[in-house]
């Protein structure tokens, strides 16, 4: 079931994430990351130059696991494109069945492998979700029509409940569902009762919100988050677990069942970042009967 079908059942969605390798064997991808969670989640979100390191494309990754049966959810950020190139990607994608899309701003080059690329960012990531809008309803950016059908996205965006001041994101993330956006999908999320707030403030925006996670590997991931990761705060109990656990995928599993049973009442769904841990997903969605 892809992640638009199960927004319509009104199911609780669940969707996880797949990065395309630094190198051509996607097929390893699929088999390592992918396949643990087939029939177990939505869809699958592949990363699009994650940390700005260079990889093979989100849309090669996407068509290997559209081959492979599985539902690929495209990520496109704006940071290497432009409104050309962007535009031209979505509909290439498009043209092989990639219709589910997550708009995102990217990071920033000098974070990556290559210092000195030259950042685009010639769009935003509200005027990259405008514009797949625009080739949904059958014209370009520039008021082209496209020839024939146009393609059916399905278009996603992110927020960051944890951000610190919350109203700027709250205000773009307005801007980005009035832009065309249909789902939301957050920054992880560690405190449930931030999170509740942070719903409360957003009120209806009348789209769904799946509230993300990262899979904790150790004490030092979660510091290092932490220090280095803008609106993301592991709580204190959090880290004492996994530094004094015996076994940290076990820890991190129960973990992250816990946060899940408390925010499935908050949101309409999670979206699963295991970061290399896939096989772990399944038992995650085990423990709370997803």
């Amino acid at each position: 079931m892809s992640i638009r079908s199960a927004i319509a059942s009104g199911k609780f969605i669940v969707t996880t994430e797949v990065a395309p390798p630094k190198g051509i064997h996607l097929d390893h991808m699929i088999e390592a990351e992918a396949e643990p969670c087939r029939g177990r989640v939505d869809g699958f979100n592949v990363t699009d130059l994650q940390a700005a390191a260079m990889r093979a494309s989100s849309f090669a990754a996407c068509l290997k696991l559209k081959q492979a049966g599985l539902d690929p959810i495209l990520q496109m950020v704006c940071r290497d494109r432009n409104r050309l190139s962007l535009q031209s990607e979505l509909i290439s994608a498009a043209a092989f069945g990639i219709t589910e899309v997550l708009c995102l701003t990217g990071d920033y080059t000098t974070l990556g492998d290559h210092p000195e690329a030259k950042p685009v960012f010639d769009l935003d990531s509200v005027q990259l979700i405008h514009a797949a809008k625009c080739l949904r309803e059958g014209h370009d950016l520039a008021g082209n029509e496209l020839e024939g059908e146009p393609p059916d996205f399905f278009i996603g965006c992110v927020v960051n409940p944890g951000a610190k001041p919350l109203e700027p994101q709250l205000m773009k993330l307005r801007k980005k569902v009035a832009a065309g956006a249909q789902f939301v999908q957050t920054q992880a999320v560690y405190d449930p009762e931030l999170f509740a707030d942070f719903m409360r403030q957003v009120g209806d925006i009348g789209v769904p919100i799946l509230a993300g996670l990262v899979m904790l590997k150790s004490a030092g991931m979660a510091r290092y988050m932490n220090n280095n990761v803008a609106g993301v705060m592991v709580p204190d109990e959090i880290i004492e677990r996994m530094k004094t656990t015996k076994d940290k995928v076990a820890t991190s599993i129960e973990i992250t069942a816990e946060l899940i049973k408390a925010l499935r009442p908050l949101c309409q769904g999670v979206h699963i970042m295991p970061l290399g841990w896939n096989e772990y997903v399944p038992p995650v969605l085990d423990a709370v009967g997803l």
